[in-house]
């Protein structure tokens, strides 16, 4: 990673965010029972032969708490739209009533809520090992430029301190975010 020195804790502070960014979308398409827009918009659809997101094509409601109902922007991709749910792996079969689809949310049963919370922790193990993976990087570029005598050996320590306390930070956003989606998966 060759970033200019003084560059470097804000290029970090970056990385570690979109991380975690990146965790919480995948969070919100976690069915919990529930109905939300995130768990259908960003599916796939094979509009034509184009990939295309589920938003881009059609209106997403949750008219109920446990009800989704998409409303596809052109009728004649209401099939497509059917197919690529049904090929998702969300688990919800969709009713076509030829205008729109609604996707109402069953119950979760305890052991597919178990399964979610095993899937949902894994997902935060991922996004740990990808912040100390950006700490690493952070501490192997400080030391290069200690080395390069751009920084002193001071500079150092208290850049790599800077850069553990950025990383402590995060992996406890993380794990509260992991806690707080258990408690919501688990909450019946």
């Amino acid at each position: 990673m060759d970033i200019e020195i003084d560059l470097l804790m804000d290029h970090l502070e970056e990385e570690m965010m979109n991380t975690e960014e990146a965790m919480q979308r995948d969070f919100a398409s976690v069915r919990t029972g529930k109905a939300s827009p995130a768990l259908v918009e960003n599916l796939n659809v094979d509009y034509y032969g184009t990939p295309t997101r589920m938003k881009e094509l059609a209106g997403i409601t949750v008219p109920e708490p446990r009800l989704l109902v998409i409303q596809p922007w052109d009728p004649s991709s209401i099939a497509l739209i059917e197919k690529a749910i049904n090929a998702s792996k969300i688990g919800i079969s969709p009713v076509n009533d030829g205008r729109v689809l609604r996707l109402p949310m069953p119950e979760l049963s305890e052991e597919r809520r178990n399964s979610l919370v095993k899937q949902a922790k894994l997902r935060s193990e991922d996004a740990k090992v990808s912040i100390r993976n950006i700490r690493r990087e952070g501490n192997d570029a400080a030391k290069k430029s200690q080395k390069k005598s751009d920084i002193t050996e001071d500079d150092l320590k208290d850049m790599l301190k800077d850069i553990q306390d950025m990383t402590d930070n995060y992996i406890k956003k993380i794990d509260s975010i992991f806690v707080a989606k258990e408690q919501d998966l688990l909450s019946v």
